[in-house]
């Protein structure tokens, strides 16, 4: 049943954060969406390799994306575990080691001395990824008053675009640097390419430092006994005005039949798992399989497929990440005004659309190695107004869906089972892509569009609006 509206001066029971307390609040939110910000970093970041990553190691279309992809395999394997991990050690301690994951990641990827060996950099990045895909949501979630949960949660998928447009821009600097098109130009002993991976350093540093800066979930605590310490981080995240007591034996009622959730937790009588989980399951899936990460992962080399020009392929990238800041802060704008369930119904229909134009575009021969006019138009256009859809519904709502739809006792484990299928759904997508564009590009937009399409059926009959609910009254 969809809640009505909140306002910011109240919420259900009557607690939330005072207003003196909400920059307090955004600071902890944004230090732990660092997370995202890497997540969306170091997924792009590979797009102004890839070329270079191809030439250096002469291997095909299908080999290349096996590469690319691994890192995906390895978000599988994070997103797995994290959650069981966080129970044990706590939210923060996971945020330490992703962010350790991160930096070595990064600075192996920027000295490979051969493709097994920046495959498996490229894995343990991913295993990064997947950590911080389900901690940050959990843990920004946990914090969040009610009020306040759906704008501060999707500051998750705000820091992923934010990161996605950095990293376009650093490799635009850097191949302007080399010359405009030269990934292979050296500079300081390391080709262009190798810079682009390695500068990542700089933003998983940071995550490191602010971990160390930012509480510890007030949930967490609580389900360790430390009530004293949870008592002390909700007076500043909800306001001191609040019944510290009250609040703490309410967390303490929804984390009562709480024995450390384990996979075991998540499987039901029939279908295997719980029916909640396979609806957590379905929205992470279908997140990915409407192919948002080709946009990024693959963009500066599908643009020029298309006769665009190198150098101007990385500004249509560029201009992409843009257009996906633009939806995540419309997002942020609506998604505790009109809820999860519109938002995600509205951008599943801009999406089929916007989907079927680009199907129809490619579907054109080509003209001296480009598409012809109005069909180049329609792509660019199509390709922008897909992005923008799925930026203020899917890329923020599955995020803010997955850290509240859950019951206490099962959230970090199926959370931490969504986001791994979400992963493995990124992986299909992102792998099968050079060998699905060599066979056919127009047919691999209608298979895209299809699963837009189909999406809104799955919202429709299976989702539930959050808006508004505590996360204790999640059954």
């Amino acid at each position: 049943m969809t809640s009505t509206a909140q306002t910011p001066s109240s919420s259900p029971g009557g607690k939330q954060a005072a207003p003196e307390h909400l920059g307090h609040v955004v600071f902890i939110t944004a230090a732990a969406a660092m997370g995202g910000f890497l997540f969306g970093y170091d997924s792009s970041v590979i797009n102004g390799a890839t070329q270079a990553i191809g030439d250096k190691w002469d291997i095909g279309a299908g080999t290349l994306g096996q590469v690319i992809a691994v890192a995906l395999i390895g978000c599988a394997v994070g997103a797995a575990t994290a959650g069981r991990i966080a129970d044990r050690i706590g939210r923060i301690r996971v945020m330490q080691i992703a962010a350790v994951l991160f930096t070595v990641s990064a600075v192996g990827s920027a000295l490979p001395f051969a493709l097994w060996d920046l495959t498996m950099w490229r894995f343990l990045g991913g295993i990064a990824i997947g950590m911080a895909s389900v901690i940050g949501p959990a843990y920004i979630a946990e914090v969040a008053p009610p009020a306040y949960r759906g704008r501060l949660g999707s500051f998750q998928q705000g820091a992923i675009v934010l990161g996605i447009a950095i990293s376009q821009l650093v490799n635009w600097g850097i191949l302007n640097w080399a010359g405009g098109d030269d990934r292979h130009k050296v500079f300081a002993g390391l080709e262009a390419w190798q810079v682009m991976l390695g500068v990542m350093v700089v933003p998983a540093v940071i995550y490191g430092l602010l971990s160390f800066v930012i509480p510890e979930s007030p949930r967490f605590l609580v389900s360790v006994g430390k009530t004293e310490k949870a008592k002390k981080i909700l007076a500043e995240v909800e306001g001191e005005h609040i019944d510290l007591d009250a609040r703490v034996a309410e967390i303490q009622d929804g984390l009562r039949s709480d024995h450390k959730s384990t996979f075991k937790d998540l499987l039901g009588s029939r279908f295997g798992f719980l029916p909640i989980v396979w609806v957590g399951i379905g929205l992470s899936v279908f997140q990915q399989l409407v192919g948002i990460n080709v946009a990024f992962y693959y963009s500066a080399t599908l643009w020029q497929s298309v006769g665009i020009d190198p150098s101007d392929s990385f500004f249509y990238s560029f201009t992409t990440s843009i257009i996906n800041i633009i939806g995540t802060v419309i997002a942020m704008i609506f998604v505790d005004r009109i809820g999860r369930k519109p938002l995600a119904l509205i951008g599943s229909a801009g999406m089929t659309l916007a989907l079927a134009c680009e199907a129809w575009a490619f579907s054109a021969d080509m003209v001296n190695g480009k598409l012809p006019d109005t069909q180049g138009m329609v792509a660019l256009i199509a390709a922008h107004v897909f992005v923008l859809f799925f930026a203020l519904s899917w890329g923020v709502v599955v995020w803010v869906f997955l850290g509240e739809m859950f019951p206490n006792r099962l959230r970090a484990a199926a959370l931490g089972v969504a986001a791994a299928a979400q992963w493995i759904a990124n992986w299909t997508i992102t792998a099968t892509f050079p060998s699905l564009a060599s066979w056919n590009l127009s047919g691999t937009y209608v298979i895209y569009t299809f699963f837009a399409a189909l999406s809104i059926p799955f919202v429709l009959k299976f989702v539930k609006e959050t808006k508004g609910k505590r996360l204790e009254e999640m059954g």
